[in-house]
């Protein structure tokens, strides 16, 4: 799958209505180089579980700052704001899910930072347009 950047990171969507013709969300891995960091941004309809498999990273929650470790799991509430930063000094790596689907694509992230990539638009899940 072609990575995604635009809100910093490498995001790839593995599983979703457009690869695998699911209907209950969508999910990827996320790779964070050293000191990268993905941009705040909110799902107003999705909830979103990330595992971190690899490395040390911060994610914000509406604020408040939560280390996450290898093997930590965390749910993130729909319409929560939400930024990741990769705090260690190896490469990040992170297994996501969202579910479930925005009634549209262009609805499911709502950006409260500037995008680093705008441009790059958001992943291609599929699905109702």
């Amino acid at each position: 799958m072609p990575a995604n950047t635009k809100r910093g990171g490498d995001i790839r969507v593995t599983l979703s209505p457009k690869t695998a013709g699911c209907t209950s969300g969508f999910g990827g891995v996320l790779h964070l180089a050293a000191g990268e960091h993905v941009t705040e941004h909110y799902h107003p309809y999705s909830e979103e579980f990330l595992h971190l498999v690899q490395g040390e990273v911060q994610i914000t929650l509406d604020g408040r700052p939560t280390p996450l470790l290898p093997g930590d799991s965390l749910l993130v509430p729909m319409g929560v704001r939400h930024r990741l930063v990769n705090t260690g000094n190896v490469p990040a790596k992170a297994v996501f899910h969202l579910s479930p689907l925005a009634p549209r694509p262009e609805l499911g992230h709502v950006d409260t930072e500037s995008p680093l990539h705008a441009e790059a638009g958001n992943p291609d899940v599929g699905g109702v347009r």
